[in-house]
């Protein structure tokens, strides 16, 4: 039973090594001709050719990580189909390789590739990104959402503040920060317009060249205004930049401590969190169709090919990887816009093609 395991390890790695290898060097392409349009744009500071290669070279993981449940399934399909076409499959079966063997044996190949999918898209593919986006906000300036810039909110003892961060800077600083202060029966108290803004030490933002305005009720119809510009000013919160990057950057590159923590700073603070736990689940479930898609390749070993049949069943795996990742984007964005619980929803695409490829294993496999 060694040998088999060997075989089918060596076998089904070095094919979805290549597999993805192949994927990721067409992205890379595809992402290095669009990142020329950038290139001399920001001549002042310097944004060559190879910096664009580097930037495009550190996003990569991000694909890996997309890629690695198509690419494990074209992989272990091409595995399954060539055995059973040069009939070493039909030789294992003779010498004792039941269904069930064969199909633990791939469960547990399957599980390697689920844990190195969740190590490359929680820790590899985060980092790799957030770095990417640093290298480029050196030379545009900043990190952007828009013109509205990013939105937060926080509830203190003695009242709740809503926050507003225009840019990242380069060196993990914010830029054009604007905290809104109300008291616990809704009155705006308060405004701080600072220029920039650093994460401090001790759960605070130390804001620089500020502008602040108060306002004070002195009774009931009359009010004072009063304004201030200082050098800094000290803000103590607990949003950190962890969650202020959340609220920058694309949830789908945060790894899944990060965006748990950023959901619970959303549903205390009130603020819907829905997006971001679809992308939480899909998170914890995106690895898992990595055991998925070797049971859908394990009913390829047991059909009869003829000679250059092959390529047809290859052609079929890419186009039901394709699918897999098509449906998984429409149904968070359905599940999103119907109110599905979260976890439903990005549980769904997986176990539509778990019942799909039980049953191809039970109807092929088991009965035929």
């Amino acid at each position: 039973m060694k040998t088999v395991r060997r075989l089918f390890y060596v076998e089904v790695v070095q094919a979805v090594m290549l597999v993805t290898l192949g994927f990721v060097a067409l992205f890379y392409f595809f992402d290095f001709v669009e990142e020329l349009q950038s290139v001399g744009k920001y001549s002042a500071m310097g944004y060559t050719v190879v910096q664009a290669l580097l930037y495009v070279a550190l996003m990569l993981p991000s694909h890996v990580y997309e890629l690695l449940p198509i690419t494990v399934l074209i992989g272990t399909i091409f595995v399954m189909a060539r055995l059973a076409q040069s009939s070493e499959f039909t030789i294992l079966r003779t010498s004792g390789l039941g269904p069930w063997r064969a199909l633990r044996t791939l469960l547990v190949l399957g599980l390697g590739f689920v844990l190195f999918t969740f190590a490359v898209g929680d820790y590899v593919a985060p980092f790799a990104d957030k770095t990417a986006q640093l290298l480029k906000a050196q030379f545009q300036g900043r990190i952007t959402v828009g013109k509205t810039g990013a939105w937060l909110k926080e509830k203190q003892a003695y009242g709740h503040y809503a926050v507003n961060v225009g840019a990242l800077a380069p060196d993990a600083s914010m830029a054009d920060v604007r905290i809104f202060e109300f008291d616990n029966q809704g009155y705006l108290v308060s405004m701080t317009v600072g220029q920039t803004a650093h994460f401090g030490a001790h759960d605070d933002w130390l804001l620089e060249k500020v502008d602040r305005t108060e306002f004070t009720s002195t009774d009931a119809k009359a009010s004072r205004v009063d304004r201030a510009f200082v050098d800094s000013f000290r803000w103590p919160t607990q949003i950190s930049a962890e969650m202020v990057a959340a609220a920058v950057l694309r949830p789908e590159r945060m790894g899944t401590i990060d965006l748990f923590q950023y959901i619970r700073h959303l549903n205390a603070n009130g603020q819907s969190a829905q997006k971001y736990e679809i992308q939480f689940w899909k998170k914890v479930f995106y690895p898992l169709s990595c055991l998925v898609m070797v049971v859908l390749a394990l009913p390829f070993a047991y059909l009869h090919f003829r000679s250059g049949s092959i390529t047809t069943y290859v052609f079929g795996g890419v186009m039901a990887g394709i699918s897999f990742v098509l449906l998984n984007n429409v149904l968070g964005d359905l599940g999103a816009l119907r109110g599905w619980a979260p976890w439903f929803t990005a549980a769904l695409p997986g176990l539509i093609y778990s019942i799909a490829s039980l049953t191809a294993f039970m109807w092929l496999v088991i009965r035929r």
